[in-house]
């Protein structure tokens, strides 16, 4: 049976996300190492992040947003409080939870990653692009918002 002829057009746009997907997965890794999080676990970044940006919660909420299993969560909240990143507060609407949240030491780090981060990418768009290609790299922003529906 014959192998159905991609375009050129599909061809190219196929090539473009996988080349995409690669470039972006390479960023992530050198933005997380420019961050420094020190020897947190990819999950404890996650429940930290999770608190960052949606505010406090439930060991039993945080297990739910992150597909893992409340004990699991429990675990990781547990050595999360051990390192002074994340307290416990009673639920004031319900005594037998604990509502958890980032310590200042925490949120603390986390502004000082986003700097690490942001500096370092502000240096390397500054000293290997020319204005030309900044431009380029602004436009590709946009289209990437395109995608993302943003």
């Amino acid at each position: 049976m014959d192998k159905p002829k991609i375009d050129t057009d599909t061809a190219r746009a196929l090539a473009v996300a996988g080349e995409l997907r690669l470039l972006i997965g390479k960023l992530k890794r050198r933005l997380r190492q420019e961050g420094n999080m020190g020897d947190l676990t990819a999950s404890q970044i996650a429940v930290l992040a999770h608190l960052d940006r949606e505010g406090p919660s439930t060991v039993t909420s945080l297990a739910r947003a992150e597909g893992v299993r409340s004990q699991s969560m429990g675990a990781t909240v547990s050595t999360l409080e051990t390192a002074g990143l994340v307290s416990g507060a009673p639920d004031p609407g319900d005594g037998r939870q604990t509502i958890l949240s980032l310590t200042p030491t925490c949120q603390e780090m986390i502004r000082a990653g986003r700097a690490a981060r942001e500096d370092w990418l502000f240096r390397a768009i500054q000293t290997r692009l020319v204005p030309t290609e900044q431009e380029q790299l602004a436009n590709a922003i946009e289209l990437l918002k395109r995608i993302l529906d943003l």
